[in-house]
């Protein structure tokens, strides 16, 4: 008996053994189910374990926006849900496309060894009710990182010509895009020498909400001119504004908002409706259009400055023009640098002199004429005619002397002085007094315009002062004329001999 008791002993202790492994593997079995339970009841859809296999397979988690949804039990359901919403809610406004999830929601494989309660019904009936489709479509990629989904890549490239047509004249962009000449500038204006758009696109296929897709080309356009947001500003029309003036109160180009009211508007010369409301909201797009041009203008030539030569037969302080300055003219081509349509940088290339400058030339007179009178003096106008004497009317302290036969003609200096007034009242008119320096003085009242030299030039007897009149308070033309002696008033015909 005590041969047997090794064996039999290694046979108890192996039924122990294999009894507590198997207890070990229902407690961890028990123990993974229990976690996976916990992490199903954090699931938006209410889902129960319902049971375990003795080998591991594949389920498959479904999340939208990182949220845990559920467990879907068959994935073939949501290969039927696509098709059947294709062909209900897609096939007309995207025919031949393939149809697939929102981006926002994922699908993951994992494997392990639960039975899960069916509820796929319930998770088609959650990617219906939240519209979590997506359509096939394509995808343009800008280089900075702007994305957009289209659903017709035409659209794309037609809204891209009218865009950046906003900044370059269709005849331009035609040639410059078939490598063609641009004819020269033979007339003041610009012409468009090159483009490009900074950014560069890529283009490939991509899942997207229909929300998210541009479904024309006026939505693209939009988009390349304002980029994913924006406030839009409007202008209701006013009496007299056309395209042009709108364009300009608004800081656009006349293109620019043809362009962006292309509903409304056809032509820069089409009549606007008083009230009518148009987009002006500036350009604040995701990519940079830059236009090279060349500018061709007349700009002024101006002269050296004015040259003076001193003339002995010109009065001293007297100037005379003996040339006038005249402005000459260059033209001058500019080569410009544009960035949706803002000038950032300009340079001279090349400018020539159309017509030269002619400089001023200046007479100033070196002339002495003594300023003091010789008492002797001579009528102020030729042919004279008094019309009211000293005293005609009372306090009419001078005499009003007429050209009897040259009504408008000149005035003239009494004798030799300084003109020492030069100026208005609204009683006299224009007016000139001359300082004879040897106790007289002249006034001569009335003149047509006024007198003929400032204070301080000399002049002598008998030269011409001014112009008969009729300014002021006046009733025909004549020279009221009025002397002075030691600075009281005296009858001029007491020098004039009348």
């Amino acid at each position: 008996m005590k041969r047997h008791l090794p064996l039999v002993a290694t046979v108890v202790i192996s039924v122990v053994l294999t009894l507590l492994n198997s207890t070990s593997i229902k407690l961890s079995s028990t123990s993974s189910q229990a976690l996976a339970q916990a992490e199903l009841n954090k699931a938006l859809i209410s889902q129960e374990i319902t049971g375990s296999l003795t080998t591991t397979r594949e389920i498959y988690k479904v999340y939208h926006k990182n949220e845990f949804i559920g467990v879907l039990t068959n994935p073939k359901v949501i290969d039927a849900l696509l098709e059947e919403a294709y062909l209900e809610m897609y096939v007309d406004d995207f025919p031949d496309s393939k149809i697939g999830l929102n981006e926002d929601m994922y699908i993951v494989n994992e494997a392990n060894v639960f039975v899960y309660e069916d509820v796929d019904e319930a998770l088609v009936d959650y990617i219906k009710e939240h519209d979590l489709f997506a359509v096939e479509v394509d995808k343009i990629t800008f280089s900075n990182g702007a994305v957009i989904y289209v659903r017709n890549l035409d659209d794309f490239e037609q809204a891209r010509k009218q865009y950046l047509l906003n900044f370059i004249s269709e005849d331009a962009y035609e040639k410059i895009r078939n490598k063609e000449d641009v004819p020269p500038l033979k007339d003041y204006g610009y012409r468009e020498v090159a483009f490009s758009v900074l950014e560069s696109v890529q283009i490939s296929k991509g899942l997207a909400s229909v929300n998210d897709i541009f479904k024309d080309k006026n939505e693209i356009v939009y988009f390349l001119s304002y980029g994913y947001h924006t406030d839009m500003d409007t202008y209701v029309v006013e009496e007299y504004d056309t395209v042009a003036g709108v364009a300009y109160k608004n800081g656009l180009t006349t293109q620019q908002v043809l362009s962006i009211n292309s509903d409304v508007l056809q032509s820069e010369n089409q009549l606007l409706e008083v009230g009518m409301e148009l987009n002006v909201t500036y350009f604040n797009s995701p990519i940079n259009v830059v236009v090279s041009r060349e500018r061709k203008v007349s700009e002024p030539v101006y002269p050296a400055k004015a040259e003076f030569i001193a003339d002995s037969s010109l009065r001293e302080g007297l100037t005379r023009v003996a040339v006038k300055e005249q402005l000459g003219s260059k033209d001058v081509t500019y080569q410009e640098k544009y960035i949706n349509g803002t000038l950032v940088e300009g340079k001279a290339i090349a400018s020539v002199v159309t017509k030269q400058p002619v400089r001023e030339v200046v007479r100033y007179g070196t002339k002495v004429i003594p300023g003091i009178g010789s008492g002797n003096f001579r009528w102020p106008v030729n042919n004279p005619h008094i019309s009211c004497g000293w005293y005609c009317y009372a306090g009419h302290t001078a005499i009003d002397i007429q050209d009897r036969y040259n009504r408008y003609g000149p005035v003239f200096a009494a004798d030799r002085g300084v003109v020492v007034t030069r100026s208005y009242h609204p009683i006299s008119g224009y007016y000139m007094i001359i300082d004879h320096q040897n106790g007289y003085r002249t006034y001569y009242g009335h003149f047509a315009r006024p007198g003929f030299f400032p204070p301080g030039v000399r002049v002598e007897k008998g030269e011409v002062i001014g112009q008969i009149g009729m300014t002021g308070r006046a009733t025909g033309p004549h020279v009221h004329f009025m002397v002075y002696r030691n600075g009281k008033v005296i009858n001029p015909c007491t020098v004039l001999r009348c």
